[in-house]
């Protein structure tokens, strides 16, 4: 399998975490190697609305922002090693190939985010 189809691979499954939220979000991406989610919610401070989190194939890696971690970074607390390693910057995973058990985490740590941005009303 090439890079190519491995990142396709990783980002539909990433995507697919995204895709839960989507109804209560914002969708200001959805391209073959893009998606990306902002909250209705505006900041005050830059009049922006907020990110939520996407996911973006990269050439040499594809990538998994979600600002609640950069937020609350509480929320990293209980990360395993693993995930953590992947972590560039504060609220950014990089995979380049599937690794179901580390997807599994991040679609946990995705709801744990998004709960909350919803008990601090920024969604």
């Amino acid at each position: 399998m090439s890079s190519a189809d491995k990142f396709l691979e990783v980002f539909n499954q990433l995507k697919s975490i995204l895709k839960i939220y989507e109804p209560e979000k914002k969708l200001i991406t959805d391209t073959p190697d893009h998606y990306y989610l902002n909250t209705h919610k505006i900041n005050p401070k830059n009049k922006l609305p907020i990110f939520f989190a996407a996911a973006q194939i990269k050439k040499n890696y594809v990538s998994y922002h979600l600002m609640p971690v950069y937020v609350f970074p509480e929320l990293l607390e209980d990360i395993s090693e693993t995930l953590k390693k992947r972590m560039q910057g504060k609220s950014c995973f990089n995979f380049k190939e599937v690794n179901e058990e580390l997807i599994e985490e991040l679609k946990q740590l995705t709801e744990k985010g998004c709960q909350k941005y919803r008990e601090n009303h920024l969604v």
